[in-house]
C-alpha cells in the first residue's frame, strides 16, 4: 500500500520487484485489498501477456494515512517513554 500511496499505479512486475514478494504472495495480499475495497485492479493483455495495474482507491488512500497516522504516534510515545 505504501508503493500504491505515492505512485499514481505500479504494474504487477514493479511491486514485485519492489516489494522483494514473489508472484503468489503479492497476488494474494492484492487480491485482500481489493476484497476490502482498498485496491482497484485494471487487468488487461499487452499483445499476448497479461498485463495488471494495481492502484489505491479512495478508501485505501484514507485507511493509509490514518495507519501512518497511527504510527506515527507510537513511535512518538515510543520516544517519550
Amino acid at each position: 500500500m505504501a508503493q500504491l500511496y505515492v505512485l499514481e499505479s505500479a504494474d504487477f512486475l514493479f511491486l514485485m520487484r519492489q516489494t522483494g514478494l514473489s508472484f503468489g504472495n503479492l497476488s494474494s495480499h492484492l487480491s485482500k485489498l481489493e476484497a476490502a475495497g482498498y485496491v482497484n485492479v485494471k487487468k488487461e493483455f499487452l499483445g499476448k501477456k497479461p498485463h495488471t495495474m494495481p492502484r489505491l482507491s479512495e478508501k485505501g488512500r484514507v485507511a493509509f494515512r490514518k495507519y501512518m497516522q497511527r504510527m506515527k504516534q507510537v513511535f512518538s510515545d515510543l520516544s517519550a517513554a
